[in-house]
């Protein structure tokens, strides 16, 4: 791979050569940030779990406002990096202007949607979808297992928001133009973290980062490969759906990895979960021994002295440690330049960090797998998720099976037309993929309600 072919203003669904248009207001990749922003899907992030259960009293971070922070952070490390990139290697005027001025904006729509993909509830709805297709059994599971390939069952039985996200940006659904919200591919690539198919990834024992989970459905495969052989994107040798990561791909994930450490911990102090005391022993020994001054512990402290909420203590470590981790993985990229360029850091940047660091970091994640991850409130909203969202598709798939059943047929009038049934059992592929779709964009309080209604737990008024 080389910094010149790594970059196309080439869309999904459009023949265009690759180039630009020329628009000194909105460029190609501004434009892909609107599109992400604007879109129906983004916005129902705002009733999407992101760790804490929605609503409650004091306000904490969901999908959306995760979303946006990370977003604001990608666009820091995009431009930090654009600019040491155009600096080393020079080039041209579209050279320049690209990693100059227009990569801050593709890392910050990619950002943007990196979980726009992601189910009700958290991690728990990706959970609960492979649950019921793990679990399924009797007649419903004969056909699934008969109709699909092996790929295409692994898309359900190991379901992955990440793929979902491409699926969503990509398909066209019901509509007759193809390619989805259109973007660009080089702001697709920058969001697939897990270049592999569902049958290829989901696989640590390879070495490969890419195959840690799985970065595109089996539909979305053609698209995919049409993305990575424009960029240059090469496959890895003996793998047929296993690619190496594009390079832009380690900042988005860097801007997610910064943005939950510290926000996670953030909201958990709002809810008393966690004490100031055990906030800053967490992330005020990243401070000492820093060369800058305003980055040296002594300063903070001082300033934190000047603060009297504990809130806005918390608040304001937050934004020196994110300042902070942003140039350093700006720097640490740019120090594993041949290896991005190559496909072969296998690492996240996280984990590129000197020794010290790393083991900060590690503190970090152990305590919030132990204290946040696993308390009350997040487990009962996990639990409740495997009920709904195991629900839901119980009665969605079994009626997509057999649509001719009377009960089938007035669930499947629920379906937005968005999503088509086919309904002749030669297309169980896509009907179960349009049941998925369906539940899986659905915001936390409308998987609620809807369950509720089809179970008779609440009756619907007649409108």
């Amino acid at each position: 791979m080389n910094w010149q072919s790594l970059y196309t203003a080439q869309r999904t669904g459009s023949k265009r050569a690759t180039g630009s248009v020329f628009d000194p207001v909105r460029n190609d990749f501004i434009r892909d940030y609107d599109r992400i922003i604007f879109s129906s899907a983004f916005r129902r992030l705002q009733n999407k779990t992101q760790v804490f259960p929605l609503p409650g009293a004091v306000f904490v971070h969901n999908r959306l406002t995760h979303s946006l922070e990370v977003a604001s952070v990608g666009r820091s490390l995009g431009k930090a990096v654009g600019e040491m990139i155009a600096a080393k290697h020079g080039g041209d005027d579209n050279f320049k202007e690209f990693y100059r001025h227009e990569l801050a904006s593709v890392i910050a729509s990619a950002c943007l949607a990196h979980d726009i993909g992601n189910p009700p509830f958290g991690h728990s709805g990706e959970d609960a979808i492979r649950t019921f297709f793990n679990e399924l059994t009797g007649a419903d599971m004969e056909m699934v297992h008969g109709e699909l390939t092996p790929n295409q069952l692994r898309d359900f039985t190991f379901f992955e928001g990440n793929a979902n996200a491409i699926r969503i940006l990509t398909h066209n659904f019901a509509e007759p133009q193809h390619g989805g919200y259109r973007l660009t591919y080089t702001t697709l690539a920058s969001l697939v973290k897990y270049p592999c198919s569902s049958l290829e990834g989901f696989n640590k024992h390879t070495g490969f980062i890419a195959t840690k989970k799985s970065g595109f459905f089996d539909a979305e495969i053609p698209t995919y490969h049409e993305i990575a052989h424009t960029l240059g994107v090469p496959r890895k040798d003996g793998y047929e759906n296993v690619y190496a990561r594009h390079p832009f791909v380690y900042l988005t994930e860097a801007a997610d990895d910064i943005c939950y450490r510290v926000i996670d911990l953030e909201d958990a102090h709002r809810l008393k979960i966690v004490s100031l005391e055990k906030f800053m022993s967490l992330f005020m020994p990243f401070f000492e021994g820093q060369a800058e001054p305003y980055n040296s512990r002594e300063y903070v402290e001082q300033k934190l002295a000047a603060i009297v909420d504990p809130n806005q203590k918390v608040q304001y470590v937050r934004a020196r440690w994110i300042g902070l981790m942003t140039d350093k993985l700006a720097g640490v990229f740019m120090d594993n330049e041949a290896a991005l360029l190559s496909g072969t850091l296998e690492k996240d940047l996280l984990k590129c960090l000197p020794q010290h660091e790393s083991e900060l970091i590690r503190e970090i994640n152990e305590f919030s797998y132990s204290d946040i991850y696993n308390y009350r409130s997040v487990a009962e909203v996990e639990i409740a998720g495997y009920n709904v969202i195991g629900g839901l598709l119980r009665d969605f798939v079994h009626a997509t099976l057999h649509p001719q059943r009377s009960r089938s047929e007035k669930l499947l009038k629920l379906i937005s037309p968005q999503f088509p049934i086919i309904g002749d059992g030669k297309h169980v592929y896509s009907d179960i993929q349009s049941v998925v779709d369906f539940i899986s964009g659905m915001t936390d309080l409308y998987a609620i309600d809807l369950y509720r209604k089809i179970t008779g737990i609440s009756i619907p008024e007649i409108r």
